[in-house]
């Protein structure tokens, strides 16, 4: 495996080759990216037509990975996404039929729009990465990663995502709208075709998973370990939070940060990792109180506020 360097570069490999189609946009590319070498998943809440589902599938294409979308609809069954069993007259017994969750990189489309419980169908896949049907259980590939949509304007027939939904998810980003010259660029770039066609695999799978075992390398200081839980803590004290982020907060904003700091070329954390992440990490796993939200008061913006209190280590050691 190489070193911290040639992780970075295989890293900006994968962004860069993803950024040929989704343009201007390299930060949220980025946060995708840490969130797949952490064995995490992505929820990416926006406006339809700001490039949800390019982005998962150029991924996908990055990496040589098997993709598979699933649209969620109100009448989608549990089954339709995980398999069922099937008798086969031929053999005279009952075989098992994948779902489209047997892939590596999914895209749960519009997740909001199934009912709660084919919401949940997903919560073993993505938390125990296996499938169990009829008292048989069936691992799912690996890589294994999902990244899901949802509408954040439009609430009419959709369902909310129950918490312990969205504590499966290791981020929460949006993409927001493109700048005038970036949008003039997709123009451009479109005029005849469409640039995914020619994206290219630069990452085997074999290399991301390498990737991935080499990101929970990267070393941590236990007085960042400490600023992680002072964070999180924070969380379940502050006076405008009714429920504050749970342990699983703790580790994905660990694991986050090593993965960010693998794709900056660090082979140690610093606390800047951890402030940048902490806002897509932590703000979707946090209940507001009442009165917060009837004034209006938003997640993002109580992390924000911890961020500026929570005091911050120095001096950190590299090793």
């Amino acid at each position: 495996m190489p070193g911290a360097e040639g992780i970075a570069a295989q890293i900006r490999q994968v962004v860069e080759q993803v950024e040929t189609v989704i343009v201007g946009k390299r930060d949220t590319v980025e946060k995708a990216v840490v969130a797949l070498l952490c064995n995490g998943h992505l929820l990416i809440e926006d406006i339809p037509g700001v490039g949800k589902t390019t982005l998962a599938k150029t991924l996908a294409l990055s990496l040589g990975c098997a993709f598979k979308r699933i649209q969620f609809t109100p009448d989608l069954l549990p089954a339709d996404i995980t398999g069922t069993s099937i008798f086969n007259q031929k053999d005279q017994e009952f075989e098992f039929r994948a779902g489209p969750v047997f892939a590596n990189v999914i895209l749960a489309d519009e997740i909001n729009r199934a009912t709660p419980k084919t919401q949940a169908a997903l919560l073993e896949c993505m938390e125990e990465l296996q499938v169990t049907s009829d008292g048989v259980t069936h691992p799912l590939p690996r890589p294994f990663f999902v990244i899901a949509t949802q509408n954040n304007i439009e609430h009419a027939g959709t369902y909310q995502l129950p918490e312990a939904q969205l504590d499966r998810f290791l981020m929460r980003v949006g993409i927001g709208y493109p700048t005038i010259e970036d949008e003039v660029r997709i123009l451009s770039q479109q005029v005849r075709s469409h640039p995914i066609a020619s994206v290219r695999a630069v990452v085997s799978t074999e290399e991301l998973l390498a990737l991935q075992d080499a990101v929970r390398n990267v070393f941590v200081h236990p007085s960042v370990q400490n600023y992680i839980v002072e964070l999180v803590t924070a969380t379940r004290e502050h006076h405008q939070v009714e429920v504050g982020a749970s342990p699983r907060g703790s580790l994905a904003l660990l694991h986050g940060a090593q993965a960010h700091a693998a794709a900056q070329g660090r082979a140690f954390v610093l606390p800047d990792d951890v402030k940048v992440l902490a806002p897509l990490v932590l703000a979707h796993r946090i209940v507001l109180s009442p009165e917060a939200r009837a004034r209006g008061i938003g997640d993002v913006a109580i992390i924000s506020d911890l961020l500026n209190r929570v005091p911050v280590p120095v001096g950190v050691p590299k090793e």
